[in-house]
């Protein structure tokens, strides 16, 4: 049997285990928020809201929002983007919407979709986790249609 000890925090694994702890409190949160019970449901809602959000920033705003992601939501905030393209115009957020409903799908045992319902518990996960200079920027950015979906300021 080999024992690392600490060697873990030698390899730099000390850092994934860090960035699996603060994605699980994320997850809980966003848990409470929306009265889930399964993480895995909890993930798929934050990663297809991340995705939404994403696809309607300009490039230094998605930069900047995923900095302050942890490494493991920054990840599948990351995932399929595709940096040449131009943000999506949604000014009636009609597509933000229908864009989390798409992802979220329809799964046995899953939660019905009500895209709003998440889109708002996970704003108010990142109202709560993110700097609030970067949360100001990035609510500038979005029409008001989104933007209403957000907490009230803080």
């Amino acid at each position: 049997m080999v024992y690392w000890g600490n060697a873990m925090s030698t390899l730099g694994l000390a850092g994934f285990d860090h960035t699996v702890q603060l994605t699980h409190r994320w997850l809980k949160e966003l848990m409470l928020e929306l009265g889930w019970k399964r993480r895995n449901h909890a993930m798929l809602a934050l990663r297809a809201t991340l995705h939404a959000l994403r696809d309607r920033l300009p490039l230094p705003e998605i930069a900047q929002l995923g900095a302050q992601l942890p490494l493991l939501l920054r990840g599948a905030y990351y995932e399929g983007w595709r940096p040449g393209k131009r943000p999506l115009k949604d000014r009636y957020g009609r597509g933000f919407i229908e864009a989390i409903e798409k992802s979220m799908g329809r799964r046995p045992g899953q939660p019905p979709v009500n895209a709003k319902r998440i889109a708002g518990a996970v704003f108010a996960v990142l109202d709560r986790r993110v700097s609030r200079g970067e949360i100001c920027q990035v609510r500038n950015c979005l029409p008001a249609a989104i933007r209403s979906l957000w907490p009230e300021e803080r």
